[in-house]
């Protein structure tokens, strides 16, 4: 069978949710910054401005995009926490990975950033009770409602997803 080397976990689908998915995800959120760490490791400046796919992103960009995925994922959540049912602010991801920072900032800048982050993300959601997975926000380029529950199952699997794709192009070419 033959993998789709943009979805190498396959696409996002949505998962039942559990207390034991729910614990799944909060670690997928917790150690994602170790596995960006890991799946990096020892590449050279060559290898790391390789993409992933043809017509793909290098993973320097995909290492960066994380960060200012996850980012914005945070934001929405704590959005989603303090206020009744907000919009969201959509961002165009593939304009972002092509300005200037992600050219020139080195990579432990956007890992640094996502080990603090994912720190702060966890805690905060951790001790959430079974309510607070409901609470929702509007994502107006995708013209839906999105409860916590969905958010946390889908940025467990991005994460994930970006990981796969480096070591996919890791295996791929024998790095």
């Amino acid at each position: 069978m033959l993998i789709d080397p943009r979805y190498p976990i396959g696409p996002y689908v949505t998962e039942g949710y559990s207390e034991d998915a729910k614990e799944k995800w909060l670690l997928d959120i917790r150690f994602l910054p170790e596995l960006v760490e890991q799946s990096i490791q020892n590449l050279d400046a060559e290898q790391l401005h390789t993409p992933y796919r043809e017509g793909g992103w290098t993973i320097h960009q995909v290492v960066h995009h994380l960060a200012d995925s996850h980012m914005n994922a945070y934001i929405r959540f704590k959005l989603a926490y303090t206020e009744d049912h907000p919009t969201i602010k959509p961002y165009y991801e593939e304009r972002w990975a092509v300005l200037q920072d992600v050219e020139t900032v080195p990579l432990n800048v956007s890992i640094t950033l996502l080990h603090a982050l994912h720190q702060r993300w966890f805690f905060f959601m951790k001790d959430f009770d079974w309510d607070d997975w409901s609470n929702t926000f509007y994502h107006p380029e995708q013209q839906k409602d999105m409860n916590l529950w969905y958010a946390l199952g889908l940025y467990s699997w991005h994460g994930r997803h970006h990981v796969a794709h480096i070591q996919s192009l890791r295996e791929k070419m024998n790095w």
